[in-house]
């Protein structure tokens, strides 16, 4: 089975025939004329060694990006991508890049890839003024249409952005602040109806009966909910029902049940660890699925295709109906004049995938780390200081926090920002392709078509930038100190391709974060506990039992 599917790859039912890869091979004229002589198989067999043996050396010889002079992830490296693809396997790549790059300022991490941990790198690569663009790995892994997230042409990407712009303005903050008040309120009934007793101040474990809540479900639950709610009026219902539970749509109208979580996370995940690649990603994703581990997972990215098409296809329909709704659907139908965009319907739905993706799952992975490093033993002073800061601004009356009391707390917003410092959500070194010409990154010449990143991780682990960059000091990013940090600090990425949705996540992290501080006192399954963490391209979690209880009034 596996050999017909790479037997119709090469004879060209996907879009390949056996000269198109001699030619990519460079295969001389004649001796492809010579080599047609031989039967299938036969010529099949030559075409691989030329390609996986032959040709990286005779390229690695070449030296065309001028990569040579650069140490690799290892000695396969400077040939091939399968030393990548089985880094990112072991869940962590990016975290063995921080511990190389402690020695190495440059490493070449595949034939045609280099990463970067010199702060100058993030202006060189990102920057408002680049000569960059998004590499290939956005074209293999896009749908039938481009979205925000993925777009490579840059005017392309300057027309998405102007018709989301409106969408993602900080003034429609003030407009969606009731929604993500109604989420939170939701929580906090759930929160309440868990709590436990105190925990006895002699004891520092909980005992196991009283670790009612998975605070990662429930966050997740929460960002799922109010990017639903923001993005398309939707009203999930996770949070109310404590399961991600819903229906997905296939293109004949007809639904099936799935579960969100899984569904979004492991459609990421089979990406992440096949995409280093990108020649072969088309047909290494259709050969993977001959193994179980790697069929589940196409299984769940169908079933995130039909979560997205439901979802749009719900709010299509009241949008037939009439109904003008002050969301992010309603900017990709038509202006704020009133007037029609006329987007193709593959585009619209592209777009909705990306909100529901990105509006969730990197803010829910923020929202549980900050509360992770609170809650550790070492971290107490931080957490009192930071209570009697929102102590101080909100009353005893105050169940949700009100934005407007909490939104400039200077100690809230550094926490906030040192947490997502010390763990980034997104912590893949978002790739992308110098121009033809080749470019200049952090004084090294670069030779064009290579892909170069800098991941937030490295980035925010430089003891140059961030002295204790392993420790979490949340006062780093406070005062005149703080602002001269910013342009090193990449959790959103920076330039013109930073994340356009970065404050509707702070407007959620801050008014979660006050509330259930305010209200709720935790403790973490034990005081050494630590959260699984594993990469794809966000740094997914695992589960985080907690115990909660409610806090004694101040005036008692």
């Amino acid at each position: 089975m596996s050999f017909s599917i790479v037997e119709s790859y090469f004879n060209g039912t996907h879009g390949l025939s056996t000269a198109d890869w001699a030619h990519t091979l460079e295969i001389p004229a004649h001796i492809y004329e010579g080599l047609k002589g031989y039967r299938y198989p036969t010529m099949l067999a030559i075409i691989f060694v030329a390609y996986f043996i032959l040709r990286p050396l005779y390229h690695y010889g070449l030296d065309k990006g001028n990569l040579r002079r650069f140490p690799g992830l290892n000695c396969f490296a400077h040939i091939s991508n399968l030393p990548f693809m089985i880094a990112a396997h072991k869940g962590h790549r990016s975290l063995d890049l921080v511990e190389m790059h402690k020695k190495y300022p440059v490493i070449r991490t595949g034939p045609n890839a280099v990463s970067f941990s010199s702060p100058k790198a993030i202006k060189d690569i990102y920057g408002h003024n680049t000569r960059a663009l998004k590499d290939g790995q956005y074209r293999v892994t896009a749908g039938s249409h481009y979205h925000l997230a993925d777009v490579i042409d840059r005017a392309e990407h300057a027309r998405k952005r102007k018709v989301l712009s409106s969408a993602y303005a900080l003034k429609n903050l003030e407009d969606w602040e009731f929604k993500v008040a109604d989420k939170t309120a939701r929580l906090i009934k759930q929160f309440d109806a868990r709590c436990t007793a105190p925990l006895p101040a002699d004891q520092s474990v909980p005992d196991k009966a009283d670790l009612t809540i998975d605070y990662r479900a429930w966050t997740n639950f929460f960002t799922l909910d109010a990017i639903a709610d923001i993005g398309l009026s939707e009203h999930l219902g996770f949070l109310d029902a404590g399961t991600d539970a819903c229906l997905a749509r296939r293109r004949d109208g007809t639904t099936w049940p799935v579960n969100y979580r899984d569904c979004l996370y492991q459609t990421a995940r089979k990406q992440a660890l096949l995409v280093w690649s990108y020649a072969w990603y088309p047909l290494l994703d259709k050969l993977s699925n001959a193994l179980p581990f790697y069929a589940r997972m196409s299984a769940f990215a169908r079933g995130w295709d039909g979560i997205v098409l439901q979802r749009a296809h719900v709010r299509l329909a009241r949008y037939a109906a009439g109904e003008r709704l002050d969301d992010f659907f309603q900017a990709l139908m038509e202006d704020r004049h009133g007037v029609p965009r006329n987007l193709e319907w593959g585009e619209v739905v592209a777009e909705v995938s990306i909100m529901m993706n990105a509006g969730s799952a990197t803010t829910a992975i923020a929202m549980a780390n900050v509360l992770h490093q609170l809650l550790k033993p070492g971290h107490a002073a931080v957490l009192r200081r930071l209570r009697e800061e929102i102590d101080a601004a909100l009353g005893e009356d105050d169940v949700v926090a009100p934005y407007g009391k909490v939104k400039h707390l200077p100690y809230l917003r550094a926490v906030l920002d040192e947490s997502l410092r010390l763990w980034p959500p997104t912590s893949h070194g978002l790739p992308r392709e110098t121009p033809a010409e080749g470019m200049v990154v952090a004084g090294h010449a670069i030779g064009g078509g290579v892909t170069v990143s800098q991941s937030a991780l490295i980035a925010h682990r430089n003891e140059e930038i961030f002295p204790d960059a392993d420790k979490f000091i949340p006062e780093r990013f406070l005062g005149d100190a703080g602002k001269a940090l910013q342009p090193y600090f990449i959790s959103f990425s920076a330039g013109a391709r930073g994340c356009i949705g970065r404050n509707i996540t702070y407007l959620e992290q801050i008014v979660l974060l006050a509330s259930v501080l305010h209200r709720y006192e935790f403790a973490l399954e034990r005081p050494d506990w630590e959260i699984e963490r594993l990469e794809t391209f966000n740094l997914l979690l695992g589960e985080m039992p907690l115990k909660v209880w409610r806090r004694q009034r101040r005036d008692e």
